[in-house]
């Protein structure tokens, strides 16, 4: 195996935890991806981890915010610890992790009032006092001193599991507004006796839990705090506070290491701060851990927004971290470490920072990744293709994220492949959607997807607009359409006086002075042609039929838009469909209805701008489908299977056909490489 450069060398040196040596200093730092099934991980979840083992990195932790006590909420699909049916499930997955030469913890929690009590047991939320959580919406219990006692043992007995399961240790979240966080946070416990008002007294509970821990776990087992370094709100915990804590926790002798978060997932906009977007800059809290790692004498760890190695290895170097979490950078690629280790960093597939695992979980479904649609998948989804046994001749139509995974995967496969693409440059819509500034960073993914295609020597017509006779001259085996959209305004009568985001973001029209956004898809798209809009100064209204605006959008996006739009006196009209737009003059008549009342309004404006998803693309396909030996038909079986496509309908079919993205239906970037991805796994 061949050395590392040396530039990032100090991200691959050892690092010892009490009695545990880490084999890098990389960590996917603990998360709750969703795959659980009834509070346990089972083979989804096993094999997601599994695949960063394989891919090099030193420490993997599993279970974020996994629940101690039955009062525990798992409202994002959390693993419970709450009795020992979980034991040998860990067990098999620690066995899978550990042999592939990483190590494994566990982060344990009791959320506190960030819970709901209408799921799981039906107990009441608790907390320090009877403040509420904005986001969960829950009226917590203030806790009484059996509380108190039942959750240290509570603790306890989880450490005793994480331990009898084979786990090399646990991290404790003191943060993400969890319990033990809201017993340090003066904007949330307000009690009076020994547990409240002094740092002194909230500490208290804190540094009981530890030794709860310590006493389940024993002597020679990690054991870490995941702590917050400001909470960036009014009364709550600032800068100065946080080192405070930290002094405190670390100087007690029982834990082995500190990782270091900001912000606090309170309300929306914090927890977008906690998480952030790529609206952020590269590691934004990298000082705020530094500064903790400066006033204490246990490693730290920090995870927040480092996505390029270059940022770790010079975080370690410098010695403002010990140990670097990589998270959602090992998302969009589990392999990067052990790339990074065969000098084939050209080859890591950058993560954009877009949030898509994030936003999912708090819309209830599981992590996948924007662009890596393995991830997540690992049963029937190959994050390495392997090389197919006979090599056939690919052509593919279309070079936006659909038709570039096309040919990436087939070009790993081994096959002869070409794209063939109308406008000058790859990216499809990706390109237009980067065109709303801090949103830049997705046309990320097509450019690594080309790179990516040029190693693999497919064959690029850029420029091209492909027809029948130009996709036949080069005697496909396989024909793959990725003709993606075009954009969909809606049923608006007097359409005519409508432009689409498309036009807006895609520079064909001058921004006008008095702007009506129409958002009728709820997605990105819509809101964030309205941030454009209004970022020109424009005087805008964006009406939507929809409750709010952004109802598609995640949540930890939604925040930066709303902010920027009220920033700039935006007027938001939720509950309004746009009926017709009339030219009078030199001004357009817009109708608007109430969806409710039924009651209609007009309003006068120089432009309107509308988003309505898009159509598909799809004439070439049709022209296509009578001279396919398959008539265009997919298998969904076998796709859902992962297997692979055998329908042969047509005998005197040409090649096989198929079409992928939006040329089959607007969807999403995700879905588009998905499709893409395992149909052309088996090619």
């Amino acid at each position: 195996m061949v050395t590392a450069m040396t530039s990032y060398q100090a991200l691959l040196e050892p690092l010892k935890l009490r009695n545990l040596t880490l084999r890098n200093r990389i960590v996917s730092t603990a998360h709750a991806p969703g795959y659980g099934v009834q509070s346990v991980p089972t083979d989804r979840y096993r094999l997601y981890h599994e695949e960063k083992a394989k891919g090099g990195v030193g420490l993997t932790m599993i279970g974020g915010s996994t629940a101690v006590s039955p009062d525990a909420s798992t409202a994002f699909g959390q693993l419970s610890m709450v009795d020992d049916r979980v034991i040998p499930y860990v067990k098999t997955l620690v066995e899978g992790v550990k042999s592939h030469g990483a190590a494994i913890f566990c982060q344990i929690s009791h959320p506190g009032r960030r819970g709901r009590w209408d799921t799981g047991s039906w107990l009441p939320a608790v907390g320090p006092s009877h403040v509420r959580e904005p986001e969960h919406r829950s009226f917590p219990k203030e806790m009484e001193e059996w509380d108190i006692a039942r959750i240290l043992d509570d603790y306890e007995a989880a450490a005793r599991r994480c331990k009898a399961a084979g786990l090399d240790g646990v991290e404790l979240l003191f943060a993400g507004g969890q319990l033990v966080g809201q017993f340090l946070s003066p904007a949330v416990n307000e009690r009076t006796d020994s547990y409240g008002g002094s740092l002194e007294n909230r500490l208290r509970f804190p540094l009981e839990v530890i030794k709860a821990v310590r006493r389940g776990m024993g002597d020679n087992l990690v054991v870490g705090v995941r702590m917050t370094s400001d909470e960036f709100f009014a009364g709550g915990l600032d800068h100065a506070q946080c080192i405070q804590i930290a002094q405190s926790l670390a100087g007690k002798g029982d834990i082995d290491y500190l990782s270091v978060m900001a912000s606090n997932v309170y309300d929306w906009r914090l927890s977008s701060l906690s998480m952030p977007s790529m609206d952020a800059p590269l590691a934004p809290y990298l000082k705020l851990a530094g500064d903790v790692k400066a006033a204490v004498s246990v490693p730290v760890l920090h995870a927040g927004r480092i996505l390029d190695l270059a940022t770790a290895a010079r975080a370690v170097e410098e010695g403002v971290l010990d140990l670097v979490g990589m998270t959602r950078a090992q998302i969009a690629d589990p392999h990067m470490v052990r790339k990074l280790i065969e000098r084939r960093e050209d080859q890591i597939r950058p993560c954009v920072g877009a949030n898509y695992c994030i936003n999912r979980l708090y819309a209830g479904g599981e992590a996948l990744c924007i662009q890596n649609a393995a991830t997540g998948r690992e049963e029937t989804m190959p994050h390495v293709i392997a090389r197919a046994a006979e090599q056939k001749r690919v052509v593919v139509v279309g070079g936006g994220p659909a038709g570039l995974e096309a040919a990436r995967v087939c070009g790993e496969r081994g096959h002869i492949v070409t794209l063939i693409e109308a406008e000058p440059q790859v990216g499809g819509q990706i390109n237009i959607a980067g065109k709303v500034e801090w949103r830049s960073a997705l046309t990320t993914i097509p450019l690594w997807l080309e790179q990516q295609c040029r190693r693999l020597e497919v064959d690029m017509w850029l420029g091209y607009t492909a027809d029948v006779a130009m996709v036949e001259r080069f005697n496909p085996d396989i024909v793959i359409v990725a003709t993606g959209g075009y954009p969909n305004a809606g049923a608006i009568e007097g359409d005519e006086h409508v432009l689409t985001t498309w036009d807006v973001l895609g520079g064909r029209v001058e921004v006008g002075e008095r702007v009506l956004m129409f958002d009728d898809q709820g997605a990105d798209s819509g809101i964030s042609c309205a941030e454009y809009l209004s970022e020109k100064g424009t005087k805008l209204e964006v009406a939507t039929p929809e409750r709010h605006l952004g109802v598609e959008v995640g949540s930890t996006t939604f925040p930066i838009y709303l902010g920027r739009l009220y920033e700039r006196g935006t007027k938001i009209s939720p509950d309004r469909r746009l009926l017709r737009v009339e030219s009078k003059g030199n001004q357009l008549h817009a109708t608007l209805r109430n969806e409710y009342t039924l009651e209609e309004e007009t309003r006068e404006v120089d432009q309107v701008v509308s988003d309505h998803g898009t159509l598909p693309n799809a004439d070439l396909y049709f022209e296509l489908k009578a001279r396919s030996t398959n008539n265009g038909a997919v298998d969904y079986h076998a796709l859902v299977a992962g297997k692979p496509q055998t329908i042969e309908s047509n005998p005197d079919g040409k090649y096989k056909l198929f079409r992928v993205g939006d040329a089959i239906a607007g969807r999403n970037i995700h879905a588009a490489m998905f499709d893409s991805l395992r149909l052309c796994k088996d090619f």
